[in-house]
């Protein structure tokens, strides 16, 4: 099929660059044949899920006994219509969610306790599996395109969008259809032809007949989710798919969009998107690059993949908490699949990264991270990722600078190789990445691994997080990210509302200095100029802003004020001096905080405190966030200086 008009050609495609004619159609047709033999994750008949010890599914198994013999979530079309309504989306999602939690959760029950076992667990698979071949829509409410084209919000079963939930879906039940399979057609003959045909008419065929699906990147707009629907599409195309030529010809068609992701990577393996979506992006790429090379023995080892790999573990604070730019969360979700990242790192000789993965990976897999995810997890049985002790912390990496320069990201920690002590992260860039908050020239600082200074990360999805008024979001505004407010401006939005950078970090010289005009709109870069730096002998950190600035533009004020958002409990003291603890923050028992002292001692400091009924975001820093404006006195508004210093406290 012809691509659309205007179509990106990826130059030096780094996949198919690597394996030549190997990947084309007919070398995958014969690489292919008997790939499912070859897989690690093994049919239930075969007899190893019983030897999976009950510690590694107790509260997997204790829910399953739960809610087994009792309704199944059911998502209603007025819980879709939600969306389109009044925007929520977590109405509609959050039952398809817990839908396809509890197949997880029975699949697994069924593979360890075996279909004969007389306990109805394969009763329970075939319900929940038969249960997503009725539900009209694969996709999420949120993604689809009927009330665009039709102005309905209700799904048109003969329009099936493909998108990130129809792609989760396909993949459960390939999974579940490999693992139960002949116990399928032998409890529910017909099932897994359904399962097929469904298969067939929502995913395959979609993606094969249509190019306009934006996340194929055909024009050069790659993110996150071409990865993670690609990737679900391979488990798809290898379980579900049974004509050989078509099985190769969705593949193909899959190398050729993993291509298009992979060639997007800057050679630093940086993501825009941040820590929390490298697990659904390029995480996802790993996965599908793993299975891929079971199936047909095509060895991914490229630089772009081992500079993936190392990215998590650079964006490292301390602990479970990581530096969030962008849509995520300041700290790891539970369900993250570290022992994925822990069997890569190893591979490729990483043992910083291998560490980090080891102390975070939980020995009970999460449903929530998914079926496919969950079984391959189960499937290791611990054998390449030795787990630490319960008292074992996270370690960083043991350079005390890292550098990206394709996102302009700066951390620099005053301990190498260990959480204690300051960590500084600064960031330039630009307001028009993937998943983008206004944060150009923002800094994060962490005492002890545990954030101080922060990004307070995202909020709860709706409608308005992708809509035109995605920055009336007090998250997403500059105002309440730690940057400057020259004339009371918000930062712009799109690539050029940028940072240039004036000063790169060396490991002898920690310092980011970062031109940040721009992203205020006002007239070059330099007016105003932000520098950024870890005194490690002092143990400070030093944030120092110099500025020269036009007359007030129309829509600005008279103010200039430099804005720093804190978690944790705030004391303002005497003589332009403040501390800052980590009380109050969840999960976190005492520790030592930083005390701020500032010039000039006459800036005024606003103190405005945010506090938080979204649960994703209390449930990180407690009940409340403080912002401390600073606003410059008169003398020190068209041109002049502001230096905030941090230096750590004792132990509280």
């Amino acid at each position: 099929m012809a691509k659309p008009p205007g179509a990106v050609t990826v130059d030096a495609p780094p996949l198919r660059t690597a394996w030549g004619p190997e990947a084309s159609v007919p070398a995958l047709v014969s690489s292919l044949r008997g790939a499912r033999s070859r897989l690690t994750v093994r049919p239930a008949r075969e007899g190893g899920w019983r030897l999976i010890a009950p510690d590694r599914i107790s509260a997997l198994a204790g829910q399953a006994k739960a809610e087994k013999g009792t309704p199944w979530p059911q998502p209603l079309v007025s819980h879709y219509a939600r969306y389109f309504r009044d925007g929520n989306r977590t109405a509609y999602e959050g039952l398809v969610a817990a839908r396809q939690q509890r197949l997880t959760r029975a699949v697994v029950m069924a593979a360890i306790q075996g279909a004969d076992s007389g306990e109805g667990w394969l009763d329970e698979v075939i319900d929940g599996a038969y249960l997503l071949c009725e539900q009209s829509s694969w996709s999420w409410a949120a993604h689809d395109d009927v009330y665009t084209h039709t102005g309905e919000v209700v799904p048109d079963r003969s329009r099936p969008y493909l998108d990130l939930g129809a792609g989760e879906v396909v993949a459960q039940l390939a999974w579940l259809d490999h693992i139960l399979g002949d116990d399928l057609d032998h409890r529910a003959p017909g099932l897994r032809k359904r399962l097929r045909l469904e298969a067939h008419e929502r995913v395959i065929r979609p993606f094969l007949d249509r190019l306009d699906w934006h996340w194929l990147g055909l024009d050069g707009d790659v993110h996150n989710w071409n990865p993670w629907i690609h990737s679900n599409i391979i488990t798809a195309a290898l379980l579900l798919v049974d004509d050989a030529g078509l099985q190769a010809t969705v593949i193909a068609r899959c190398i050729e969009g993993l291509d298009r992701f992979l060639a997007s990577i800057p050679a630093d393996g940086a993501i825009d998107e941040g820590f929390a979506y490298w697990w659904n992006g390029a995480g996802r790429a790993l996965e599908g690059l793993a299975l891929f090379e079971e199936a047909a023995g095509l060895d991914p080892d490229l630089p772009v993949v081992r500079a993936l790999v190392a990215f998590p573990g650079s964006m490292h604070l301390g602990d479970s908490w990581f530096l969030n730019v962008a849509d995520g969360p300041a700290r790891a979700a539970g369900s993250l699949p570290w022992d994925m990242l822990h069997t890569w790192a190893g591979r490729f000789g990483d043992p910083e990264t291998v560490t980090l993965a080891a102390a975070l990976t939980r020995a009970e897999p999460d449903p929530a991270s998914g079926l496919g995810r969950v079984l391959t997890s189960l499937t290791q049985l611990g054998r390449t990722c030795a787990r630490s002790e319960p008292s074992k912390r996270a370690q960083m990496r043991p350079s005390w600078v890292t550098w990206l320069p394709s996102v302009q990201i700066m951390l620099a920690r005053q301990t190498p190789g260990s959480t204690k002590g300051f960590t500084l992260a600064a960031k330039g860039g630009h307001n028009g990445e993937h998943h983008n908050h206004r944060d150009v020239g923002s800094v994060v600082v962490a005492m002890d691994g545990i954030p101080l200074l922060v990004d307070a990360g995202q909020p709860t999805y709706t409608a308005q997080t992708f809509g035109p008024d995605r920055y009336k979001i007090r998250a997403m505004q500059s105002g309440w990210h730690n940057v400057p407010a020259p004339f009371g401006l918000e930062q712009g939005t799109g690539r050029e509302f940028a940072a240039s950078v004036l000063q790169e970090p060396t490991p002898g010289e920690p310092t980011l200095a970062l031109g940040l005009g721009l992203a205020y709109g006002l007239g070059h870069a330099e007016q105003w100029i932000r520098t950024s730096l870890l005194n490690r002998e002092a143990g400070t950190v030093v944030i120092d802003d110099r500025w020269n600035l036009p007359s007030p533009p129309p829509d600005g004020t008279h103010d200039v004020d430099i804005t720093y958002l804190v978690a944790g409990t705030v004391r303002l003291g005497q003589d332009a001096t403040a501390t800052i603890t980590p009380e109050g923050i969840p999960t976190v028992a005492g520790g030592r905080g930083v005390k701020l002292r500032w010039k000039p001692a006459t800036a005024v400091v606003l103190v405005d405190e945010w506090h938080l009924d979204d649960p994703l975001l209390g449930d990180i820093w407690g009940e409340k966030l403080t912002r401390l404006r600073f606003r410059m006195p008169s003398d020190n508004r068209a041109s002049g200086a502001f230096t905030l210093t941090l230096e750590a406290t004792h132990e509280h």
